[in-house]
């Protein structure tokens, strides 16, 4: 395993360019199982996640194709044609190793079972955060006319046809929404999704699937219509900015007092992110599709109009997503003033504060879902220890920390890391970050 070696304390300088957002990328890679023709996605993060999701569809017969001259820093440009898929692959053991080891495996059920009437994925890995439940995949495939059947460690979804329905979501999963409304592109007859989840990601998944030939209306919205197709064909598809990285960096740039320039945020598509952190106090300036974050010696948490104690929580979106409550947390210990993080959606995810606890920060562990951040105002900075990543989004909130400490931190496991955040040690070397892999 590597470790991440950094020298703490220093401030950062310059511009950053958010790589292609992971989450997207992980769900309009699994639509291209639904066309024989070429599928074109720019913006492609070289990250491990993805790499792996590459490999699994190279596996199932998918022909990929790097363009290697369209490459930016932001990404890779790549072309798919899934015109000679395999589905004996489906048995093998190689398949059950690599669709075990990644949660993004998750929604090759939809296209598979769409376009071919079978599909199976083992019990699927990734982030060990608490419990993350596959009901509303599954739920939904059956009321397509699907069959689910839990055998040897794998679900295996088979139908002869799907057709259209009404259904509403147990809970807005936003994949479990992509899931499904893949597998119903294809269907016949008409499928409306209510209680559909309607984050970004989705928003780009349903354009990228009408510019195949779908007939998806909603888009945006949490109820989306799915009018079935015959056939869907290819298309060119460029992903979103990574908004976990852009709030990761404003985070980044308040904890090391840095003047930090984020490039083309792709604002209208943050949300309620840049709001959040201006609540602990970070200045954050729009300047056209840019963010500009600058030095602060200081930041203050703001309270509620009452006079209580600000309350950082994720939700649904237009919510503040669940990904940047650790982001938030660690950013907190350094602000002037106390804040309660609510983690709702899993009972895991705070449990690295004791990292944060050994390192000087003062927080108080209510509950697996719950933490109270008394802020130092930076009276007593962070110190640097050795550590170990849990997670994709702790490792980074992690990483952060170690940037902001005095002294020496070592990081270890950052495959963790790897997952999710592209070349993050480059990029940050070129900020002016003291920090090697080892």
């Amino acid at each position: 395993m590597s470790s991440f070696e950094i020298n703490g304390g220093r401030q950062l300088r310059g511009e950053i360019v958010p790589q292609g957002a992971k989450n997207e990328a992980l769900q309009v890679l699994c639509a291209v199982l639904l066309t024989s023709e070429k599928v074109r996605i720019e913006h492609v993060p070289d990250i491990r996640d993805v790499n792996k999701l590459i490999d699994l569809l190279k596996l199932l017969g998918v022909s990929v194709r790097e363009d290697r001259s369209a490459h930016s820093a932001s990404g890779r440009t790549f072309e798919f044609q899934a015109d000679r898929v395999n589905l004996d692959v489906l048995g093998s053991p190689d398949y059950r190793d690599q669709a075990g080891a990644l949660r993004g495996s998750i929604m090759l059920v939809g296209p598979l079972l769409s376009r071919y009437g079978h599909a199976v994925v083992p019990q699927p890995g990734g982030d060990k955060i608490g419990r993350r439940r596959l009901d509303t995949h599954f739920i939904g495939m059956e009321r397509l006319g699907a069959t689910v059947d839990y055998k040897r460690g794998a679900y295996v979804v088979e139908a002869k046809k799907l057709k259209g329905c009404y259904m509403l979501l147990d809970e807005a999963s936003v994949t479990g929404t992509a899931n499904i409304v893949m597998a119903a592109v294809l269907a016949r007859g008409t499928t409306t999704i209510m209680n559909a989840a309607c984050e970004p990601y989705i928003y780009q998944l349903c354009n990228m699937l009408n510019a195949m030939g779908a007939k998806i209306s909603g888009v945006g919205s949490n109820l989306l219509t799915i009018r079935g197709v015959k056939e869907l064909h290819g298309c060119e598809h460029r992903l979103l900015p990574d908004m976990i990285e852009v709030g990761s960096f404003i985070g980044m740039a308040a904890m090391t007092k840095s003047d930090l320039t984020i490039k083309n945020a792709q604002v209208q598509h943050l949300g309620l992110i840049p709001q959040v952190f201006r609540r602990l106090g970070i200045e954050v300036w729009q300047r056209g599709d840019d963010l500009y974050v600058p030095a602060q010696e200081h930041y203050e948490i703001e309270r509620f109009m009452d006079g209580s104690i600000m309350t950082i929580a994720d939700a649904p979106w237009p919510g503040f997503t669940p990904d940047l409550i650790s982001i938030a947390l660690v950013v907190a210990t350094q602000a002037k003033g106390s804040v309660l993080i609510h983690q709702k959606m899993f009972e895991s995810r705070l449990f690295f504060v004791d990292k944060l606890i050994d390192m000087g920060a003062q927080i108080i562990l209510c509950d697996p879902h719950r933490a109270t951040v008394i802020g130092l105002d930076r009276e007593h900075p962070l110190r640097g220890v050795r550590m170990t990543s849990p997670d994709i989004r702790a490792g980074v909130a992690l990483l952060i920390a170690a940037l902001s400490a005095d002294g020496t931190s070592r990081i270890d496991n950052i495959e963790q890391i790897d997952r999710g955040y592209q070349h993050i040690d480059e990029r940050l070397r070129q900020l002016g970050a003291d920090i090697r892999r080892v």
